[in-house]
């Protein structure tokens, strides 16, 4: 008989039945299907992200407090970590994405490393840094947008005379969910120098590649540094156009090698909106974290609404809409995990 039917005596019998029969079957670590079918899988997706901004010129002091504290060489990597208010403690600003804003001091160097997880960096504040990844260095100014791909030894250092401080984007928590990470030291505080600076953006990232070079499909770009100037340019060189109602002028950073991302978990866009442009509600599989680069307006992301200036920073989680305002002309950077959803299959997105 279905439990409708039911008089409410033999409905307390089932349900005790039920909790007791739970009760065993935990004792053989096994769960009922049928109690979590709706939350394994959902009509569409119900991220626990939360939508959040962090404002940079609140946050500024803070970051540079953490210098007066520790060395860049004590903690290896000075971060300050962007944890999304609904994952504290678990390091990350979305599900699958880490972010933090890290600060080098002049004359420090934080020393040379390797991991599995692939990084990006994007400068935010100040002059005077750089960045070695395998053996050639490449000076840091603001909006470069910077990768160190999965197992590449890399250092940063400062030699000039200001606080640099940049936000660092990372696939750990990709990385930590399979279980598949590892980490190494140098036996060199620098990497020794071995190629000049602009090699690779020569090499690889003027439409040539050498001769011999055959990259994997999959593989990471050797260009490893997009000078932010031609991302600026390539946008206003595009700007004349009419706007798409839903992005602005809109690119996608490519491995020109392959027209593939620049690494394989993480993909990153640039994005153009003219003065009193609004673009209409957008959304997408993939949390997105947005960072200001120029410009200020408005963001709506489902049903939050804040103002950004230049730096600030703010997260939208998967499957919530978008709508953006320049009350100036405003460029945006964004990264997200688009790569690793398009590769299984998963990735969609609406224009509402």
């Amino acid at each position: 008989m279905h439990a409708a039917n039911l008089p409410p005596d033999a409905l307390r019998e089932r349900a005790a039945q039920r909790a007791n029969y739970y009760e065993r079957i935990g004792t053989r670590h096994m769960t009922p299907l049928w109690e979590v079918l709706g939350a394994l899988v959902p009509t569409q997706p119900r991220s626990p992200v939360q939508a959040a901004l962090w404002r940079y010129a609140e946050l500024r002091e803070q970051v540079i407090e953490a210098g007066r504290l520790i060395t860049a060489e004590e903690a290896e990597r000075r971060v300050l970590i962007l944890e999304n208010p609904a994952l504290r403690g678990q390091s990350s600003i979305t599900q699958s994405l880490y972010a933090g804003l890290q600060l080098i001091l002049p004359g420090e160097v934080a020393p040379a490393h390797r991991h599995s997880q692939s990084a990006l960096r994007l400068v935010l504040d100040g002059e005077g840094a750089y960045t070695a990844v395998d053996g050639e260095r490449t000076t840091m100014r603001r909006g470069d947008f910077i990768i160190t791909p999965a197992w590449t030894w890399h250092d940063h250092g400062n030699l000039g005379d200001q606080p640099v401080v940049w936000l660092d984007g990372l696939d750990i928590p990709i990385v930590r969910f399979l279980d598949a990470g590892f980490a190494e030291k140098s036996e060199q505080h620098s990497q020794v120098t071995q190629r000049p600076e602009g090699d690779a953006l020569a090499r690889y990232g003027a439409n040539m590649v050498p001769v011999d070079y055959q990259p994997r499909p999959a593989e990471p770009t050797r260009v490893f540094v997009y000078p932010f100037e031609r991302t600026r340019a390539s946008l206003k060189a595009i700007a004349g156009g009419t706007p798409d109602a839903h992005h602005g002028h809109k690119l996608r950073y490519v491995n020109p090698a392959t027209g593939a991302s620049p690494m394989p978990t993480i993909g990153a866009f640039a994005q153009w909106l003219p003065r009193g442009f609004e673009t209409r509600p957008y959304r997408c599989t993939d949390g997105t974290v947005v960072v200001c680069l120029e410009g200020e307006g408005e963001a709506k992301v489902g049903g939050q609404t804040w103002r950004f200036q230049e730096n600030d920073i703010f997260v939208v989680p998967s499957w919530h809409a978008l709508q953006l305002r320049a009350d100036r002309d405003s460029l945006l950077f964004s990264f997200s995990d688009r790569p690793v959803q398009q590769a299984l299959g998963l990735w969609r997105d609406e224009r509402l």
